[in-house]
C-alpha cells in the first residue's frame, strides 16, 4: 500500500478581514496576497477575464480614472455601489460582457477592491479571488508553493460577511491540499463562518449588509451568480501595476 506524500514543510495561509489590519499581518515573507471583493470587484475581474477582456489597469483614485477616461481607456468606476457619469461601466459583472469587453484594456476603480489592491501592492503577487474561480484559484496556489494571505476588501474598512465565508472556503480547500497549514485565528473564523454559510449560501448572505445596499441600489441582479462555484477556470493576477489572467497567458494587445 502506497503511502500519500505531505511536504515536510506546508505553507502558510493567514486571513486578513479588513485592509485596515493588512499592516498588521503575521506573514512577512514569500507570499501571496489573494484578494477578495465579493461584491463585486473581485468576481467582476473574473467575469471581465471569462469574457475575453485582454488587461485590466487598477487605479486607487477617482481622479486617476477620470485622467485615464481622458486619455481614451474604458473605464469602470462607481462609488458607494454607484457608476459615475464619467465611467463606461459600473462595477457589476454583468456589465463586462463579450461584445463590450473582447480583446481590449480597461480602467479599473472602486469603492473597495481597488484600495485594497493598492494597499497590498508590496506582495510577491496579487490573485482575484471569487467563488466563480474557486477551484482554479486553489490549484494555481498550490502550484504556486508561496504562503497565502487573503485579504477581505470588507466594506469601507470594515468587517464583511460575504468575503470572509469565501476566505473561509479557500483556505479550507487549501489545507485540505496538505500544502498548507495554519495557525491563524482569523482562518479557523472564516472556515467556520464558511461551514455554517455552506449548506444556503443565498441564504446566509441575506445577513450581509453590502447585499441589502445593492438592493436599494436595485443592484442585486449580480447576488445568484457571485456565489456560484467554479463557474470560470480564470486566475486574473495582479503584477506591476496590470491585471492578467494567469491561466491563459493573455498579453496585453499593442
Amino acid at each position: 500500500m502506497e503511502m500519500e506524500t505531505q511536504p515536510v514543510n506546508p505553507r502558510s495561509v493567514e486571513v486578513c478581514f479588513s485592509p485596515k489590519l493588512f499592516s498588521e499581518i503575521q506573514t512577512k515573507e514569500s507570499y501571496i496576497v489573494v484578494l477578495v471583493d465579493i461584491l463585486r470587484a473581485t468576481t467582476s475581474i473574473c467575469a471581465a477575464f471569462e469574457n475575453g477582456i485582454s488587461s485590466i489597469i487598477p487605479v486607487a483614485t477617482l481622479e486617476e480614472a477620470k485622467a485615464m477616461k481622458e486619455k481614451g481607456f474604458l473605464v469602470a468606476s462607481e462609488q458607494d455601489g454607484k457608476k459615475l457619469d464619467f465611467a463606461d461601466f459600473g462595477n457589476s459583472a454583468f456589465n463586462f460582457t463579450r461584445d463590450a469587453i473582447e480583446g481590449k484594456t480597461l480602467v479599473y476603480c472602486t469603492t473597495n477592491g481597488t484600495r485594497a489592491l493598492d494597499i497590498a501592492k508590496k506582495a510577491e503577487k496579487i490573485a482575484m479571488g471569487a467563488f466563480i474561480n474557486l477551484a482554479a484559484l486553489t490549484g494555481w496556489l498550490i502550484d504556486q508553493d508561496k504562503n497565502v494571505v487573503i485579504l477581505c476588501s470588507g466594506w469601507k474598512n470594515k468587517f464583511c460577511l460575504e468575503d470572509t465565508i469565501f476566505a473561509g472556503a479557500l483556505a479550507e480547500q487549501l489545507l485540505a491540499s496538505k500544502h498548507f497549514a495554519t495557525h491563524c485565528d482569523s482562518a479557523a473564523a472564516a472556515t467556520d463562518l464558511w461551514s455554517l454559510a455552506r449548506p444556503d449560501i443565498p441564504g446566509y448572505i441575506e445577513k450581509a449588509a453590502h447585499r441589502h445596499r445593492l438592493k436599494k441600489l436595485g443592484l442585486d441582479d449580480v447576488i445568484p451568480y457571485s456565489f456560484h462555484i467554479d463557474s470560470t477556470h480564470v486566475v486574473p493576477v495582479y503584477k506591476e501595476g496590470i491585471i492578467l489572467d494567469e491561466q491563459t497567458k493573455l498579453k496585453i494587445k499593442s
